[in-house]
């Protein structure tokens, strides 16, 4: 299958690993994936703050780089929302017919890694080994907006060598949100503390999620502490083999 990888700004700046191992996963699995250098923010950052006139041509773009593509991926729940929901209510508020027709016919192509793996290709077991103590933590985009339920752990579950444990409160938001973590940090950082706690009560080595944007958030906490806890995003660990091993 021929496959576009939707990087993101904030992976593309921030995390490349993540996407690379998006790339070498595809590969493994014997798909070819392709880059459109023409693509930029999805507009949720502008779409969130009410600068809706001025995501509109971010829309126009994701449709022009992506319109040629039958399958889309993104190692983001959160961006995969933007585009498959609010892509749409900014073409038809702003009263642009042909683009709204024209992402209503992208969107559907759009998908999260994990819905991709398990809903399109049909693969639970992409070969993976990872020998740690993993935990899991749903992001809110992923749990309610796209609702992708336990795929991501049905893949984990799959992993050669993982011991993966239950996070406890799992579907509690991380506190991170976005801007919300700057406009409401008294309140960003209680919730943070609280999932935080339920991290360490699992003795897990690696806390893993499908958005790095939460894992950044969470990230800062465990490192502050020196919890000695890691982060990694789903696709590395999907990624990672035995044969990498020193």
């Amino acid at each position: 299958m021929r496959i576009a990888l939707f990087i993101t700004c904030f992976n593309d700046t921030m995390f490349p690993d993540t996407g690379k191992a998006v790339v070498k996963l595809l590969e493994r699995l014997g798909h070819t994936v392709e880059f459109p250098p023409e693509q930029t923010c999805c507009g949720q950052m502008h779409f969130n703050t009410g600068y809706r006139r001025e995501a509109l041509p971010m829309v126009r773009r994701f449709v022009d780089a992506f319109r040629t593509y039958d399958t889309v991926v993104t190692p983001s729940a959160s961006c995969a929302g933007m585009v498959r929901d609010h892509h749409r209510v900014l073409a038809e508020q702003h009263g642009d017919a042909s683009l709204a027709a024209a992402v209503e016919q992208l969107a559907p192509t759009v998908f999260e890694l994990s819905e991709l793996l398990v809903d399109v290709l049909g693969v639970r077991d992409v070969g993976a080994y990872f020998p740690h103590r993993v935990t899991y933590h749903p992001t809110c985009h992923a749990l309610r907006m796209l609702r992708v339920g336990d795929r991501p752990l049905q893949l984990l579950r799959a992993v050669k060598g993982i011991d993966l444990v239950e996070l406890p409160d799992a579907e509690s938001c991380c506190g991170f949100g976005g801007t919300f973590a700057l406009k409401n940090a008294d309140t960003s950082a209680a919730m943070l503390a609280d999932k935080v706690c339920n991290v360490l009560g699992t003795g897990a080595e690696v806390l893993s999620a499908g958005d790095n944007s939460c894992l950044m958030h969470l990230a800062g906490a465990l490192t502050r502490l020196r919890t000695g806890v890691g982060t990694r995003h789903l696709a590395e660990i999907l990624a990672a083999t035995e044969r990498e091993l020193p």
